[in-house]
């Protein structure tokens, strides 16, 4: 084993879905920096070419998830792919009373059907190399939850049942599917919390760290799922929350 090599990806390709903006545009500089030859793949394609202007290197590929025919034509024009990391996602925050089924729908749309789509179209040709790792973006809502969170739990959640039942499936052929669970990240999807002083400052108090994630913080992650140094990590959930599932709910007495 040649250990100077073992997170570096020279002759790989991986698609990035949702590479445009926030922990999607990290990781692909993560992984253009140790050698990988990257598709950027988001709907938002000026924020997609940005994305490689700022890595160096790269190529754009305009996509909506939510069409299946178009994904599936894509994953085709990409070739031979080593790795897929698929980070797009959305929430609507509204108590279970409150949601409307288009909201619902909506939800679950681009946080797990679009995934089942990718999964569907690019896991096949892996199988046919022997090789290749997807790595999905959950987050800690799929384990511990709040109230206003219920269809994004419950889509992450999923996602996380969903890649572990595709790394039994597709394990016997050498590929590997796992996810990466942030804690609270600071992007664009964060937007409404850090408008409200008090509820930013209460979810950086709830991380053992006490403080948010920067979207680079998360990019190691996929890097590493992707690269030979996880070869034997299949199935499993990385968390990438500063110690908030460790530590929530906490009382610190004065001992």
């Amino acid at each position: 084993m040649d250990y100077t090599r073992l997170f570096r990806l020279d002759g790989r390709r991986v698609a990035v879905v949702g590479g445009a903006s926030g922990i999607g545009r990290e990781v692909v500089g993560a992984l253009v920096a140790q050698g990988a030859d990257v598709v950027v793949a988001d709907r938002d394609e000026k924020g997609a070419g940005e994305t490689v202007r700022l890595a160096g290197a790269g190529s754009v590929c305009t996509l909506d998830v939510l069409d299946a025919d178009a994904t599936r034509t894509a994953v085709e024009g990409w070739g031979p792919l080593d790795g897929l990391v698929v980070t797009v996602g959305a929430n609507v925050r509204k108590r279970i009373a409150d949601y409307t089924l288009d909201e619902f729908d909506r939800v679950i749309a681009l946080n797990l059907r679009s995934y089942l789509t990718l999964v569907q179209a690019v896991a096949p040709g892996m199988a046919e190399r022997g090789r290749g790792s997807v790595v999905g973006f959950a987050s800690m809502r799929a384990f511990q939850v709040e109230p206003g969170q219920g269809a994004y739990a419950a889509s992450k959640a999923g996602l996380v049942q969903l890649l572990r039942t595709a790394a039994a499936e597709w394990g016997p052929q050498g590929v590997r599917f796992n996810a990466v669970a942030p804690g609270v990240v600071r992007t664009p999807l964060t937007d409404q919390i850090a408008a409200d002083p008090a509820w930013y400052d209460a979810y950086a108090q709830a991380s053992a760290l006490k403080r948010w994630a920067r979207a680079d913080e998360l990019a190691g992650a996929a890097a590493y799922l992707v690269s030979d140094a996880a070869t034997y990590v299949t199935g499993t959930v990385l968390t990438v929350d500063g110690g908030w599932t460790a530590v929530d709910g906490r009382y610190d007495p004065a001992l």
